[in-house]
C-alpha cells in the first residue's frame, strides 16, 4: 500500500501531499499520535523537496532523429510465418482471433528513462501516461486503452481493436479513416472483441446492466488511429473492484478469443515471454470499490541497461502477414522516436534529420 501520495489537480494548477498509516485493530491514543507524527514529518519531507529548484531543460520535439537500426528475437520473416500459422488455427476451428506480439529492442545503453518519459508525453498525450521505477526496472508509458475501471459501482470496459497510421495531410488522415471505419476486416475483429468485453463485464455485472454506450468511434492519436467501443455494467454489491479487474485480465485485444486458447497459442509461438507487456497498470482506491487500470500497450520496458517495445495486432482469418507486421511497426513508433529523441538529447545531436 502506498503510504505517501503526491496528487497534482490540473483543473486547479494544485499539488496535494496525501498521507496514511496503518494502525492495529484497536489502536490507543499513544500509538495514534505516534503514527499521526511521522505522516507529518513525512509530508514535511515531501514539501521541502518540492519546494527546492529543479533544473528541467526543455524538449527539442520539433524534429526527429531517424530510427537506429532495432534488434527483435523474431528473425526476418518469422512474424509473418506465424501469421500464416494462426490463420490456419483459425481454419481448424481452434481460434477465432488471436494477438500477436513482436519484440523491438533498442541498441543499448538506453537512455535515461525520466526524458525518455518526458518526449513521450510529449509526442503520444494519451488517457494513461506512466513513468514507474523499481529497483531494476523502468515502465514507461502512454497507453490509449482502458483494461478495467470502476467508478461509483459502475464497471467500464474500452476494447480498442482496428488500426489505421495517421495521414499526412488532413485529407489523407480523412481518408483513413472513412477506410477503417468501413474495413469489414477490421469491423468483425472489433465485433468479436466487443462481444469478448460484454462477456467479461457481465461476469462481474448485475443482470440486466450490461450496456454498450459507444460503438466503433474513430479515436486519433499521434501516430495511430484505432476503433473504439465502451461497454458498462453495474458492479454486483458482493464483488469488488478486483474481481472486475480479474473478469476482465488479460484484456480479449491483447489475447484474442477464446481467451485461453489464444494464450496457449501466443505461448507456443512469440520467442519471448511478454513481461511487462499487456499487463494491467493503475491503482485500487480504499476499499477496493475503485480501480482505474490500463492495458500496459504503447510501453517501453528498461532493465540493466537495455529498453525494448512490444507491439501486437490481432490475426483473423483474412489478415495479410505484411499487413499486420507493418501495423506492430505503427504502434510501436510513438515509443521508439521518444526513446531516440532521448537517446540524441543525451548525445547532444537532437537537431538530426526526420
Amino acid at each position: 500500500v502506498t503510504d505517501t501520495l503526491l496528487v497534482l489537480d490540473n483543473l486547479y494548477n494544485r499539488a496535494t501531499v496525501i498521507a496514511s498509516v496503518e494502525t492495529s485493530a484497536q489502536p490507543g491514543d499513544h500509538e495514534l499520535r505516534r503514527l499521526f507524527a511521522e505522516a507529518e514529518a513525512r509530508i514535511a519531507s515531501w514539501l521541502e523537496r518540492l519546494g527546492r529548484p529543479v533544473e528541467i531543460r526543455p524538449l527539442a520535439i520539433e524534429v526527429a532523429p531517424v530510427l537506429p537500426p532495432l534488434g527483435s528475437p523474431y528473425p526476418d520473416g518469422k512474424f509473418q510465418e506465424h501469421v500464416g500459422r494462426i490463420k490456419e488455427y483459425i481454419a481448424a476451428g481452434d481460434v477465432f482471433q488471436t494477438v500477436l506480439s513482436r519484440r523491438l529492442d533498442f541498441p543499448a545503453p538506453a537512455p535515461e528513462p525520466f526524458l525518455t518519459y518526458r518526449y513521450l508525453r510529449a509526442l503520444n498525450p494519451a488517457p494513461y501516461l506512466y513513468f514507474l521505477h523499481f529497483d531494476d526496472i523502468h515502465i514507461i508509458g502512454s497507453s490509449p486503452e482502458v483494461l478495467a475501471r470502476v467508478e461509483d459501482g459502475e464497471v467500464t470496459l474500452r476494447p480498442i481493436a482496428g488500426t489505421r497510421p495517421r495521414g499526412g495531410t488532413p485529407d489523407e488522415d480523412a481518408a483513413l479513416a472513412v477506410e477503417l471505419a468501413g474495413d469489414p476486416k477490421e469491423r468483425a475483429e472489433h465485433l468479436m472483441l466487443v462481444d469478448l468485453g460484454r462477456n467479461d463485464v457481465g461476469r462481474v455485472a448485475e443482470f440486466g446492466t450490461v450496456r454498450l454506450t459507444a460503438f466503433m468511434a474513430i479515436e486519433r492519436y499521434s501516430h495511430v488511429m484505432h476503433l473504439v467501443s465502451e461497454v458498462r455494467g453495474r458492479l454486483r454489491p458482493e464483488l469488488d473492484a478486483l474481481a472486475a479487474l480479474a473478469a476482465a485480465f488479460p484484456a480479449g485485444t491483447v489475447s484474442g478469443a477464446p481467451k485461453v486458447r489464444a494464450m496457449q497459442i501466443i505461448d507456443e509461438l512469440e520467442p519471448v515471454r511478454r513481461g511487462p507487456y499487456a499487463g494491467a497498470v493503475g491503482y485500487v482506491g480504499w476499499g477496493a470499490r475503485t480501480l482505474d487500470t490500463a492495458i500496459a500497450i504503447r510501453t517501453c520496458v528498461m532493465r540493466g541497461g537495455q529498453a525494448w517495445v512490444q507491439a501486437g495486432a490481432g490475426i483473423v482469418a483474412d489478415s495479410d502477414p505484411e499487413a499486420e507486421w507493418r501495423e506492430t511497426e505503427a504502434k510501436a513508433r510513438a515509443v521508439l522516436l521518444a526513446l531516440a529523441l532521448a537517446d540524441a538529447g543525451e548525445k547532444g545531436s537532437v537537431d538530426a534529420k526526420r
